[in-house]
């Protein structure tokens, strides 16, 4: 690595995207994930779906409690 490094010709912001949307990860145990798979194998559904699914339901149940 150079000691100084010359922006010079740089461009600010070149890859600001400001109403960008990221896909975060989520990462699940491995014996949670090997539950879901089943389910989902069970219902013919990716896995990214039933978990859509599940998850929007129970903040339909953590909002109907609130």
């Amino acid at each position: 690595m150079p000691a100084e490094v010359n922006f010079a010709g740089a461009t600010r912001g070149k890859f600001y995207r400001p109403n960008l949307r990221l896909n975060l990860p989520v990462y699940l145990d491995a014996e949670v994930q090997d539950y879901l798979n089943a389910i989902a194998a069970k219902k013919g559904m990716p896995l990214s779906q039933l978990a859509n699914d599940l998850l929007k339901r129970e903040i339909g149940i953590i909002e109907a409690v609130k």
